[in-house]
């Protein structure tokens, strides 16, 4: 997941249907609107190409990408990357489907611009069943449940993230050298648990989202995506050096421990939210299907790539994330500390659109005297929210997979042949289609069920988890 999902120009993707691009796309059902026909913006100030591609390219690179060597540990050195690869097939297919709905209903209803809770309301309101029909505006509604339950558990995620690393750092310290033998033994000094930490940045994340002025946040987020590349950098030059015979690594691991690589794998293929921001901002968006198909290549070579060579070096002795995997010297300590100020404001970043959901409608209800004190109060108490959840589910591994398979996956696999199938059924549709479509989101189903299970039972099941992310690996 991302470090760039949201832009200030991305959050009317949650928050209104009516954006200001121009033109509307006439739908077809095989495939992207016509490019001849199809002028949805053209601005000059739009983004070119190049900046949509970054966009797209920070917005589903994350927090997700450090635990998939875990993942396909859980999966198998063979099994593993071939599952990423379909998933990431799927996915981008996926992505692909909710464009085309937007862009046809865009043309049938003259809609200027529509975002993932619009497309989901008219694609229920086509369809032959009354009772859809009437309740065709929760469509809005689960999908915006489900894109706050994805964004805080992102929060979650973060909390677990940086005191698992910050306590590795602070164990280390007192043998930190300049010695980055993957052989030197570090004795590592007994320190607080890692809820203790999180308790210990609770209030410096506080402050942080109070920061409401998106201009401000684009300043910090572009810090944090500087840091991650850096740190993104250093690891990989690390992970190709003495790789090790894998002849003892399964090429499939156990089926039980499959449902936790489906969660972390969609935890971090799930950059579906930025996909109709992204295209209606840019100056020609015709441009756009390749952009998302070239950037998702690349975001699945990383992601492929980064996970066999981590599981390759490290083994069995793999950790929830891969920098807690990096010897204890100065330099790969550095490392840590600089992912994890990344990863510190990006909360920011992902905090900002479930609280444009939630805090808004509650201030309204109070006079314009109070207003300023109940935003802060419930920022307070949603970021809070989100550390009491990370202090109660203390794995990054487990919190990974849960919000992945909880909600990622209903909005990158479940959906959207769901909403293929509600838009085009009335207007003639092939069966092979329709199976496709069902296919896929049974397929979602059953990973977003088993998941969650799974989860939940290594959870709940500790004694019997197959890795322990808060331990720490002795270098």
């Amino acid at each position: 997941m991302s470090t760039r999902r949201l832009r200030s120009e991305d959050y009317n993707d949650y928050s209104s249907t009516d954006v200001t691009p121009e033109g509307s796309p006439p739908g077809g059902m095989n495939g992207f609107a016509h490019p001849e026909s199809y002028q949805r913006f053209g601005e000059a100030n739009g983004t070119t190409w190049y900046q949509t591609l970054i966009h797209l390219l920070k917005g589903n690179i994350g927090t997700g990408l450090l635990g998939l060597p875990l993942a396909v540990k859980n999966a198998g050195i063979l099994l593993g990357p071939v599952s990423l690869l379909v998933m990431g097939v799927v996915a981008v297919h996926c992505m692909g489907i909710l464009v085309k709905c937007a862009h046809h209903f865009c043309y049938r209803f003259q809609k200027q611009f529509l975002d993932y809770g619009g497309a989901v309301v008219y694609g229920l309101e086509s369809t032959p069943s009354a009772w859809l029909r009437t309740h065709a505006v929760w469509g809005r509604r689960v999908v915006g449940l489900f894109l706050i339950v994805t964004q805080l558990g992102f929060c979650c995620v973060y909390f677990v993230f940086l005191a698992d690393n910050l306590k590795q750092v602070i164990s280390a310290a007192n043998g930190t050298t300049n010695d980055c033998s993957p052989n030197r033994t570090v004795v590592m000094t007994p320190t607080m648990d890692s809820r203790l930490y999180m308790l210990s940045i609770l209030p410096f994340v506080v402050l942080l989202t109070f920061i409401q002025n998106l201009k401000v946040l684009s300043i910090f987020s572009m810090l944090a995506n500087v840091a991650m590349l850096v740190s993104l950098v250093v690891i990989y030059q690390y992970i190709v050096r003495d790789i090790p015979d894998p002849k003892d690594l399964p090429l499939a691991a156990a089926w039980k421990t499959y449902p936790l690589f489906f969660g972390t794998a969609i935890f971090a293929f799930e950059g579906i939210g930025v996909v109709l921001p992204l295209e209606n901002k840019m100056k020609n968006p015709r441009q756009f299907p390749l952009i998302l198909y070239v950037g998702m290549t690349i975001v699945t070579i990383l992601y492929i790539s980064l996970s066999v060579l981590g599981y390759l070096r490290f083994g069995a002795d793999i950790q929830a994330s891969i920098t807690l995997n990096l010897p204890n010297c100065w330099l790969y300590q550095a490392v840590k500390l600089l992912f994890s100020f990344g990863i510190f404001f990006t909360y920011a970043v992902q905090f900002y659109v479930p609280a444009e959901i939630i805090i808004p409608p509650l201030v309204a209800r109070v006079s314009e005297r109070w207003g300023w004190l109940v935003n802060l109060l419930l920022r307070v108490v949603l970021v809070s929210v989100t550390c009491v959840l990370a202090i109660l589910i203390p794995r990054l591994d487990i919190v990974i997979s849960l919000v992945g398979s909880v909600s990622s996956s209903a909005l990158a696999l479940i959906f959207p042949p769901l909403l293929e199938i509600a838009t085009y059924y009335t207007e003639g549709i092939h069966p092979l289609v329709v199976a496709k479509d069902i296919a896929i989101s049974l397929f979602g189903f059953v990973g977003f069920v088993v998941g969650t299970y799974e989860a939940l039972v290594e959870l709940i099941a500790p004694a019997a988890a197959v890795v322990n992310s808060t331990s720490v690996m002795v270098q």
